[in-house]
C-alpha cells in the first residue's frame, strides 16, 4: 500500500512541524487498512477530526455563520461518490463513500444528504467549530440575513483555500479522495471544487489526483482531471503535477496545489501557493 496526502495549499509557509506530523500520522492510519478505498477514507477521516485542518472539525464558516462540509471520492473504475453542503457532519468523506457504495448517484447535497449520512451510520449534529475558527468569526461583524448584505460582506472577507486529500494504491486499485470545509466567508450555500468530479478529485487506471486551492479556479480548469490526463500521456507523477499547475498558473489568477499517484506507487506534487504540506507512506 502506498499513500500520498496533503493538508491544503492555503497553509502559510511558517506552519509548525506539528502540523506536518499530523499528516504523517493520518497516513499511518491509512496504511493500516486493507484496501486503497479504506486507506484513503481512514487517512482523510483522521484529518477531518483534526482542528488544524480546514475539513471536518475546524472547517471554514459561511456568511450565515454556518459550517458546511464537502467531499468527493473516486476509484480507478470510475465509481464516484460526493457530498456537498453538510452542516453538522465532520466526516464528509464517509458520506461520500456511502453515496459511492449504496446509491446509483454521484452526489447528494444539503439536508437530504445529512439525513442519508445518519441513515448510513455517519454521525450528524457534530460541532465542527474549532477554537481558531470561533476566535476568527468573533473578530468579525457578521452580515444580516439579506443576500445583498452578505454579498457586500463577502467582498471584504472571502478567502482561504485549505483542503485535505489523499490518493492510495496497492498496485492493483487506485482511489482518490478530497474533503474540505470550503473557503472562509463564502456565500451561504457555496460549493467549490472538492465534490466536483475532475476538479477536486479524479482517478483512472493510470492514477489519481487530489487538488487543493482556490476552488472556483480549480473547478474552471478541472485541475485533478488535467493532472491525471498528463499521467495518461506518459508523464511521471511529479511531471504530471508540475504540468497541471503550470497550465493552471498560466490561465487563472488563483493559487492551487495537486498531489498525484500512479499505479506503481510513484507520487508527485506541485503547487503555486506559498506552501503545501504533503506526506507519503508505504508498507
Amino acid at each position: 500500500m502506498r499513500i500520498i496526502a496533503h493538508g491544503g495549499a492555503g497553509s502559510p509557509p511558517e506552519q509548525p512541524p506539528e502540523r506536518q506530523q499530523r499528516i504523517e500520522n493520518a497516513i499511518d492510519a491509512g496504511l493500516a487498512q486493507e484496501t486503497p478505498l479504506e486507506a484513503v477514507c481512514e487517512t482523510i477521516t483522521a484529518l477531518e477530526a483534526d482542528p488544524w485542518f480546514n475539513a471536518g472539525v475546524g472547517s471554514a464558516v459561511q456568511t450565515d455563520g454556518a459550517v458546511r462540509t464537502d467531499a468527493g471520492l473516486m476509484t480507478d473504475d470510475r465509481e464516484c461518490g460526493a457530498v456537498a453542503g453538510l452542516e453538522g457532519v465532520a466526516n464528509a468523506i464517509d458520506v461520500a463513500r456511502a453515496v459511492l457504495e449504496e446509491t446509483p448517484h454521484v452526489m447528494l447535497a444539503g439536508e437530504p444528504a445529512i439525513d442519508f449520512a445518519g441513515a448510513n451510520g455517519v454521525e450528524t449534529d457534530v460541532d465542527c467549530w474549532a477554537d481558531r475558527t470561533r476566535e476568527r468569526w468573533n473578530e468579525t461583524t457578521p452580515p444580516g440575513d439579506a443576500v445583498a448584505e452578505q454579498l457586500d460582506w463577502l467582498a471584504e472577507n472571502f478567502g482561504g483555500n485549505d483542503t485535505v486529500g489523499a490518493v492510495a494504491t496497492d498496485g492493483d486499485r487506485i482511489v482518490t479522495g478530497t474533503s474540505t470545509g470550503g473557503r472562509w466567508a463564502a456565500l451561504a450555500g457555496r460549493v467549490g471544487d472538492v465534490p466536483q468530479v475532475g476538479a477536486g478529485f479524479y482517478a483512472t487506471k493510470a492514477g489519481g489526483a487530489s487538488a487543493t486551492g482556490a476552488g472556483e479556479d480549480i473547478a474552471k480548469e478541472a485541475l485533478a482531471r488535467r493532472a491525471v490526463r498528463c499521467l495518461e500521456d506518459g508523464d511521471s507523477p511529479e511531471r504530471a503535477a508540475t504540468r497541471a499547475i503550470d497550465r493552471f498558473d498560466d490561465r487563472v489568477e488563483g493559487t492551487a496545489g495537486v498531489i498525484v499517484l500512479d499505479r506503481d506507487g510513484s507520487a508527485g506534487s506541485a503547487y503555486n501557493s506559498a506552501a503545501m504540506q504533503t506526506a507519503r507512506g508505504e508498507r
